[in-house]
């Protein structure tokens, strides 16, 4: 019993030193709040107080230069004189449109034959392939022929190996480039329809 009174005594000392801890944190830093002065380090620029002697850095297209203004003619990056822009020619739509759709068959004419392509040489893939299965078949199939030719068969498969990766790498060097080709077509406006 005693023992329990004793740490009931030590909580309340704690938590009360606790308090009155946190209570003088809590006066140190409103103190610290109120010493402080508030500093304005932005600087605001009018008309009254702008450079006029330094060159200002302007940002943007170039301001329109007109007949009676000598300082608008010079530009403002260090005095030499900005060419006028040229104006723009008037544009028929119908002219426009007709210029839209003719680049588009060409983007389409491209991405078609490049599909043609790679179709293709898929097909001659395919065909590479079915050959070397069925000489493959033919070899494994005769125990004998296997051990007359096997050196020749050897060779055959290596040529046969080399020429479906070469063919492998010619059908995926054309899905790249046709990807190529769909990218440039989409970044020109042509949608494509599939």
């Amino acid at each position: 019993m005693k023992r329990t009174i004793w740490m009931a005594i030590g909580i309340l000392l704690l938590s009360g030193v606790n308090l009155a801890s946190a209570q003088a944190l809590g006066d140190v830093a409103r103190s610290a709040r109120k010493e402080k002065a508030p500093q304005t380090a932005t600087h605001h620029y009018d008309n009254d107080n702008l450079p006029t002697t330094d060159h200002l850095s302007v940002v943007g297209p170039a301001p329109a230069t007109t007949a009676g203004d000598p300082n608008q003619s010079a530009g403002l990056n260090n005095g030499s004189p900005q060419p006028a822009p040229a104006a723009a020619a008037p544009v028929d739509p119908k002219i426009a449109e007709a210029d839209r759709k003719k680049a588009a068959d060409e983007w389409k004419d491209k991405l078609e034959d490049q599909k043609k392509t790679i179709e293709s040489l898929n097909h001659e893939l395919d065909l590479t392939q079915r050959e070397y299965r069925l000489r493959a078949v033919a070899q494994y199939s005769d125990a004998g022929n296997r051990l007359r030719n096997s050196a020749q068969w050897d060779k055959e498969e290596v040529d046969f190996k080399k020429q479906l990766e070469e063919k492998q790498k010619a059908v995926d060097a054309a899905k790249a480039e046709l990807d190529n080709l769909q990218e440039q077509a989409r970044k020109a406006g042509v949608r494509e329809r599939e």
